[in-house]
């Protein structure tokens, strides 16, 4: 029998999706959700994981889960091809955690580069909620609970994937197999891999007000681009620029495409042509900012009017999760049913143990 090709990817939703989400993540899952390659696609909102930093505010998680949702599906993501549900009406995943937990050490999620940063920029130190700690654990629970082979992901969370491998060996060998072993899909772009805050920033962050949004209106783009950090060497137009750490140049990588200069910027006939006068000298700052601006209101202006009528008709939104919820169960509940069996903690399901046990106790 063919095994099934399954993705399985979602965000923490702590506030509105930007434009780093967008070309690290969201754009692909349209795209992949569209290209027919996959049996089943499912993409949720990790609730759960957002309340290990938020647990004493979670009216914040409450109202960023619809506004996540509208920002899925302004992007194009379709319930009736992807199923689209919320981590936290899914208590399978805290079972499946529960039993991972003994297949993972203390030190071994000491060692995660990924959880090792997380920390960092939280500022946890010795404060760092539990729950915090083991979301490796918990991301491997979401992944292996849907059987997914696929989970589109930024490089970033790639130490997490491979946890979830080790995981699943670790299982498979202990109670032969079972669990899917998954593979990380990487933006095909690598200037998508992880697009920084308009400030320069490594990191898109909405507390350092670097953000781009999906829904931020026509006017607060064209602010956002112009006030983009660029070469501050630059200080002349006739002054040559570097590309290196410039984030104008950055996100032209991300969105650019040759037929854009043509529409906005004819004195180039493509992206390097500008890159090669901005080094050399004589090109502003100005120019390329009022190039990226079109580009990202010709990218974000379709997306900004769906958001608009999805709005209208908010108990729908909550319909779509609702539904995505029941079938993402189903999935979750058939994969536990196998874990217990697997585990040899199905009791009452079990009748050749049963009746082993009677006829044991009735010798007695």
């Amino acid at each position: 029998m063919k095994k099934e090709k399954i993705i399985l990817t979602g965000d923490r939703p702590t506030g509105k999706l930007h434009i780093g989400h967008y070309v690290g993540s969201l754009r692909r899952r349209v795209e992949l959700q569209n290209s027919g390659l996959y049996d089943k696609i499912f993409i949720f909102e990790a609730d759960g994981q957002a309340l290990t930093d938020n647990i004493d505010n979670p009216e914040k998680v409450r109202q960023n889960v619809i506004e996540v949702a509208l920002d899925y599906l302004s992007v194009g993501l379709d319930p009736k091809k992807s199923t689209i549900f919320i981590q936290s009406q899914i208590p399978e995943l805290c079972e499946l955690s529960f039993y991972y937990m003994d297949l993972v050490s203390v030190s071994r999620l000491q060692r995660n580069p990924t959880v090792k940063s997380e920390i960092q920029m939280r500022k946890f130190e010795t404060s760092l909620p539990v729950g915090f700690f083991t979301y490796p654990i918990s991301q491997a629970a979401d992944i292996t609970a849907f059987k997914a082979t696929t989970v589109p992901a930024g490089e970033d969370q790639e130490p997490m994937i491979e946890q979830t491998r080790e995981i699943v060996r670790r299982f498979n060998n202990i109670y032969g197999e079972t669990l899917v072993e998954p593979e990380i899909l990487l933006p095909n772009n690598a200037a998508c891999l992880r697009l920084p805050g308009t400030d320069g920033k490594a990191k898109m962050s909405k507390s350092l007000g670097n953000c781009i949004y999906l829904s931020d209106s026509a006017d607060e783009v064209e602010k956002k681009v112009k006030s983009m950090f660029t070469d501050p060497d630059h200080l002349r137009v006739s002054d040559p620029g570097k590309l290196e750490g410039n984030c104008v140049f950055t996100y032209l990588d991300a969105f650019c495409r040759p037929e854009h200069f043509e529409r906005y910027c004819p004195d180039y006939a493509n992206l390097d042509e500008m890159k090669a006068h901005y080094t050399r000298g004589g090109l502003g700052d100005m120019k390329v900012k009022k190039l990226l601006a079109a580009i990202m209101q010709e990218e974000l202006a379709p997306i900004r009017e769906r958001r608009k009528e999805l709005e209208k008709d908010i108990p729908a939104i909550y319909d779509i999760l609702k539904n995505g919820c029941e079938v993402a169960r189903e999935a979750a509940a058939q994969t536990m049913d196998e874990v217990r069996r697997a585990m040899k903690i199905n009791y009452f399901d079990d009748k050749a143990l049963i009746e082993e046990q009677a006829k044991r106790f009735g010798k007695e």
